[in-house]
């Protein structure tokens, strides 16, 4: 029955490997990457300099000289407008003082200037529109190039207007495309959004990003099916949407929304106001790792504001953002290096043939497959149970929740290879005579390396296939359960190597439990439970690096290209090749095999993150592969090292 199973394994996986390869032409479809700032941040920036409209004009020139191309537009406000100077803002009495006037009584209404003919021109439909839309009477003030909207000061200043036509032409006319920002704060009108859809279309937008926890159109989705509205849009005028990466909770509706469009989804990572601030060469290496390892098309800059009191003056974060593109931080340079192009960004275009979804069908097989051979390991004869009860499982889950079906299987799959390829290569171990001769050692600890990672790596044309779907990419959907891939492998190959070498399980369960617990265990067993929590703490995004280790990452990423990760080629790889060296003569070496997991699962997680690249993920996992037989070259050194001088000097000891 195994044999047959294996087989399945194999069909599998050759059905896998064509599913894998579209997966890296849909990766290669989009390659622009698109530089854009917060509009918004700098006309705040520049309400600080002496003379706000020159230092807004020098600073476009600088931003579009060094390679920004895009400005994000929020919708406007009054109180925006006011900052750009193009109204002014008065409350009744205010106003009332303006025109010599008795104060009214009763009165509270906002009184808007205008601080040109031009702006009045440009400006006044706007604002009647905006208002009269929302069930607020304007009127002309009399005497006065102004409007009187018939609202307190505080509420109109935060209803949001249509993007600032004046500052759109000037940004325009500087050679910068808009993206703009929309909220979800107004009812959805059909007219007036294809009106502006319409617009933007016309000013060259190719994708819009929300302001504002939900997408436009989800508020009123339920009575007026306004975001699929939204969507027919979207497709009419071509324009895609943004999906911001690293928010705590996602933009309600941008899931059904971007299904609606097709998935026309532009990755984008944001840099807040606070972390524009950081050292420039740190920046620039976050921009590049964001385009080349996350499938990020669009970088979002927001300008920072701050005291600095050591200046007593007010400054901003535009100087370290330069600095952050161009030197010290060249992150242009780097990210052009790595084969990429700035422009407007596109989404990817999905190669997802036809014959896809037969391929799939045998990946699943095989991947059920694959977890009862796991589980025939550790419990035989319930091989062929746990096969019929996994296919008849996936089936019913196709059916009801196919996203489940997908991740269930590829966490099955992601758990059972490096599982399968430590076990094997323990029992490989046991199974041959003690060795003396170096050379003969390492060559076998070689081999059996060579051979237990290639098993391990079964798996990720099994992941990539199952999870081969635009919403992983587009981290729209999120593989789960990595916590336990980095922990259940660990585990299964110690509980082998710790009870399946005996006679049975029972009496090595047994010897083990009785066995007398000395000082020297109890602080081997608190070792490795501190080793064990420091592991787990570092399996996620959110883990605290060791003193020095960023410098060393940014001297890998920079001096390699591609990052490899330090617990596989500093640790694990060598821990497992070196310990396959001492078990091939010393048995006790195979306790080594139960960290040398580690490297092996992590292999598989690799490749378990889809927004990264596949080709990255290769080149990654072929250079911890690589390095990590030299260092381990360095521990059986050291371990050759020590047998030698223990063989001199154990006669001694003995006498």
């Amino acid at each position: 029955m195994k044999k047959w199973l294996w087989l399945l394994v194999i069909v599998g996986l050759v059905a896998a490997i064509p599913v894998a390869v579209q997966r890296v032409q849909t990766e290669q479809s989009s390659n622009q990457v698109e530089l854009v700032v917060n509009y918004r941040n700098l006309v705040e920036a520049a309400a600080y300099a002496p003379q706000p409209a020159k230092y807004m004009n020098e600073q476009l020139d600088r931003l579009k000289q060094a390679g920004i191309g895009s400005m994000a537009m929020f919708e406007s406000s009054l109180a925006e407008l006011r900052n750009a100077n193009r109204i002014l803002l008065y409350n009744s009495q205010e106003a009332a003082l303006l025109d010599q006037k008795t104060p009214p009584l009763n009165e509270n209404y906002t009184y808007v200037l205008f601080t040109s003919p031009e702006n009045a021109e440009r400006l006044s439909p706007l604002i009647e529109n905006t208002f009269l839309g929302l069930d607020i009477n304007v009127r002309l003030w009399s005497g006065r190039d102004g409007l009187i909207i018939e609202a307190p000061v505080e509420s109109a200043s935060m209803k949001p207007l249509p993007q600032d036509p004046i500052a759109i032409e000037q940004l325009l006319a500087k050679g910068f495309h808009i993206v703009p920002r929309l909220s979800d704060a107004l009812p959805y009108n059909q007219e007036q959004v294809e009106a502006q859809l319409k617009g933007f279309h016309d000013i060259g937008v190719k994708t819009i990003i929300f302001d504002g926890e939900s997408v436009r159109g989800f508020n009123d989705d339920l009575e007026m099916n306004s975001l699929t509205a939204f969507a027919d849009l979207l497709k009419k005028y071509d324009i895609a949407i943004a999906a911001i990466e690293g928010l705590k909770v996602e933009q309600k509706g941008m899931k059904k929304l971007a299904y609606l469009t097709d998935y026309n989804v532009i990755r984008l990572h944001s840099i807040t106001d606070q972390e524009a601030f950081n050292e420039p060469d740190v920046l620039g290496d976050r921009l590049s790792l964001a385009a080349k390892d996350r499938n990020i098309r669009m970088i979002y800059f927001n300008i920072g504001v701050k005291k600095d009191f050591t200046k007593a003056e007010i400054v901003n974060s535009i100087d370290n953002m330069l600095h952050s593109l161009k030197e010290p931080g060249h992150a242009l340079a780097s990210i052009e290096a790595n084969g990429y192009t700035f422009g407007q960004a596109e989404a990817f275009h999905v190669v997802d043939a036809p014959w896809q979804r037969y391929a799939k069908l045998l990946v699943v097989i095989g991947g059920v497959a694959m977890i009862a051979l796991m589980i025939s390991f550790f419990v035989p004869y319930v091989m062929l149970p746990a096969f019929l009860i996994g296919l008849i499982g996936s089936a019913g889950l196709f059916v009801l929740k196919p996203n489940l079906l997908e991740q269930a299987l590829a966490l099955g799959v992601a758990i059972s290879a490096p599982t399968i390829a430590m076990v094997l290569a323990v029992r490989r171990v046991d199974m041959s005579p003690a060795v003396t001769a170096g050379g003969t050692r390492l060559a076998k600890a070689l081999g059996l390396f060579l051979r237990t990672t290639v098993l391990s790596l079964m798996a990720v044309p099994f992941v990539i296939a199952l999870l081969n779907n635009i919403t992983y990419s587009l981290v729209l959907e999120q593989f789960r359960g990595v916590s336990l891939l980095h922990f259940v492998p660990i585990v299964l190959t110690a509980l082998y190597v710790f009870l399946y070498r005996g006679e049975s399980v029972y009496k090595e369960g047994k010897r083990w439990l009785f066995m007398p617990i000395t000082v020297v265990w109890v602080i081997a067993l608190g070792v490795v439970g501190a080793v064990g929590l420091f592991y787990l703490s570092r399996t996620g995004n959110a883990g605290t690096l060791l003193p020095g280790e960023a410098t060393f990452r940014a001297l890998l990423e920079n001096t390699i290209g591609v990052r490899p990760r330090n617990k596989e080629f500093l640790m694990a790889h060598p821990l497992l090749i070196a310990g396959a060296f001492i078990a091939y003569r010393y048995r006790f070496g195979v306790y080594l095999f139960i960290i040398g997991s580690i490297g092996q699962l992590s292999m598989v997680d690799t490749f378990a993150h889809i927004h990264t690249p596949v080709i990255i993920s290769l080149i990654r996992t072929a250079l911890g592969i690589g390095l990590g037989i030299v260092v381990a070259l360095i521990f059986v050194l050291i371990w050759s090292i020590i047998e030698r001088c223990w063989k001199a000097w154990r006669p001694k000891f003995e006498a």
